[in-house]
């Protein structure tokens, strides 16, 4: 026993050795941190690569939302992961405003059109080393990405003037500007013709009214004198197309304008879209081409927001005697523009319009003169981005589709008033209109409606050559006939001093001369309407531009 006590006293105070043990200590410790080295770098190697093909398969979902879950399967089985790898796709609406936290600007579902998609992956690595310790064979990787996309469009909704009118266009948007113009055919015409970017317009009307530094979405939401739009209007012009009859046109609105005081937004005349929070002067990489004359038209007509346009008419048409117009035009759907730029969902629309024509018909026998009171109420058209194709890598296959729907036409002969037309909460339900006076007493009274219209939007595509050369294309309500008058008169009922249509002699000869004017009729409705930027149950669109950059990662 004593023996052995020795024995394990000189073991404890013996130090020889004790590098060796502590040696193969550190060893077995270096070889376990190795061993797990392997499996951390193993991770982190298949994390950058799942992440690399979470990132393509979000970018291929957004560039292609309307089949989205198909797009990032066909991207992840392309990397070599299986299609179980793709555990989410998510479309939702991406928000690009820096005053919106990172993590939330991504919304899913989506509020209104999806223009995001947020895709996520799940993998395995397998563990060589660490499985001891954590019991499993596998490390579960799981990676997000989310991208938006940047297929952009540029368009607008109004009407085409089928032919000039030099003097019912210097009434018409002279009143609605609050000026006297005196413009010829020719001026028209070469504004028609001229073109300018929207962006230069925008940076030259921020310089008019010493905004800088600011975004264009604080510009557009400035009050601003018309005479300033305009003027800044023609230093774009000036800019893009030096001298000419636009130019010189342009100028003298210009100043024709200088004095009026009404200011608008001009928000209501162009909606940024996406370019919204980007500083004045700087401009998107393709730009916006815009006519003078359809800018000055939605000028004018924002101008005039519920004001009453009153003027005479005088085309010289075949059967009038003379007209005179009394016009309401009132203001677009709040957040409306005349021109959009965005994305899938976003819409632009036409005015509300009420428009009274009073016309004096020529006539014959006892009925020489003939007053025929026209009453026209034309809703709020629109037109909705519905898809932007573009094409890869060829983008002259790209292309756009708009759904329109013009606006509702409700139409009357009978006695609408000022009162009436001004009460825009309210429509009209006029009575009998006098037609024939006789020593100031009514011998002859008629009413009559009619309504054309339809609510479901009607798909129209755009090529790229229709696109670059802005083609305007024409949508016509479902139930659209040729003749607005020629529908008013079938519901036409005429009393003669308070006796039915049936009695022979001056009803029919009453009838007789508004029939035989019907055409003239319809062409003094169709270009006081176009004056004022709408048309009888239908609507023009076109588009101005496509972007396709497809789609880019935001988060």
């Amino acid at each position: 026993m004593e023996p052995m006590r020795a024995l394990l006293k000189r073991f404890r105070t013996d130090q020889r050795g004790n590098i060796a043990i502590m040696s193969a200590g550190g060893m077995i410790l270096a070889v376990c941190c190795a061993a797990l080295g392997v499996d951390i770098g193993t991770i982190a190697a298949d994390r950058r690569k799942t992440q690399a093909a979470t990132d393509l398969a979000a970018i291929v979902a957004a560039s292609n939302l309307s089949n989205a879950t198909n797009a990032a399967k066909a991207a992840v089985t392309s990397n070599n992961y299986p299609a179980s790898a793709l555990v989410g796709v998510e479309l939702g609406t991406y928000t690009t405003n820096s005053a919106v936290a990172a993590q939330s600007r991504f919304v899913t579902p989506a509020t209104g059109t999806a223009n995001a998609a947020r895709v996520s992956l799940q993998t395995a690595t397998p563990l060589y080393f660490s499985h001891f310790f954590t019991g499993s064979n596998n490390f579960t990787i799981k990676t997000t990405a989310t991208a938006t996309t940047t297929a952009i469009a540029s368009f607008s909704i109004g009407s085409r003037l089928a032919s000039l009118n030099g003097g019912l266009l210097n009434s018409v948007l002279g009143s609605m500007l609050g000026t006297t113009l005196s413009l010829s055919v020719m001026d028209y015409n070469a504004l028609l013709g001229a073109r300018i970017d929207a962006f230069t317009f925008l940076s030259a009307l921020a310089t008019r009214v010493g905004l800088t530094g600011v975004t264009y979405d604080t510009l557009l939401n400035s009050n601003i004198k018309i005479g300033d739009v305009l003027a800044a209007a023609l230093s774009a012009q000036q800019a893009t197309n030096g001298s000419g009859t636009a130019t010189t046109a342009l100028s003298t609105i210009s100043q024709a304008s200088a004095s009026v005081t009404t200011k608008i937004a001009p928000g209501k005349l162009i909606d940024a879209g996406p370019y919204a929070n980007l500083i004045v002067g700087v401009k998107p990489k393709d730009g916006v081409s815009i006519s003078l004359y359809d800018l000055l038209q939605a000028t004018a007509g924002i101008a005039n927001g519920t004001n009453q346009i009153a003027t005479s008419v005088n085309l010289g048409l075949p059967g009038i005697a003379s007209a005179s117009l009394t016009a309401t035009i009132g203001a677009r759907p709040q957040g409306s523009g005349w021109i959009a730029v965005g994305t899938q969902g976003v819409s632009v629309h036409t005015a509300q319009t009420r428009v009274l024509l009073s016309i004096q018909l020529i006539g014959s026998g006892s009925a020489s003169l003939v007053n025929l009171p026209v009453y026209v109420e034309i809703a709020s058209g629109t037109a909705t981005l519905n898809k932007v194709s573009c094409g890869y890598p060829n983008v002259n296959t790209s292309s756009v589709t708009l759904g329109v729907t013009p606006g509702i036409v409700d139409a009357w002969i009978g006695n609408v008033t000022v009162a009436d037309l001004n009460n825009v909460a309210t429509k009209p339900n006029p009575g009998p209109a006098p037609l024939v006076n006789l020593l100031g007493i009514p011998i002859v009274t008629a009413k009559a409606h009619a309504g054309m219209g339809n609510t479901t939007p009607v798909s129209v595509n755009f090529s790229y050559s229709d696109i670059t050369s802005q083609t305007k294309k024409t949508v016509n309500t479902t139930n659209f006939t040729s003749s607005l008058t020629g529908s008013l008169l079938g519901d036409l009922n005429i009393s003669v001093l308070g006796l039915g249509l049936a009695i022979p002699g001056l009803g029919g000869l009453v009838t007789s001369i508004i029939s035989g004017a019907t055409s003239s009729i319809d062409q003094l409705l169709a270009a006081t309407l176009a004056s004022l930027g709408v048309g009888i149950g239908q609507a023009d669109v076109w588009v101005s531009g496509i972007r396709c950059d497809g789609a880019v990662l935001v988060n």
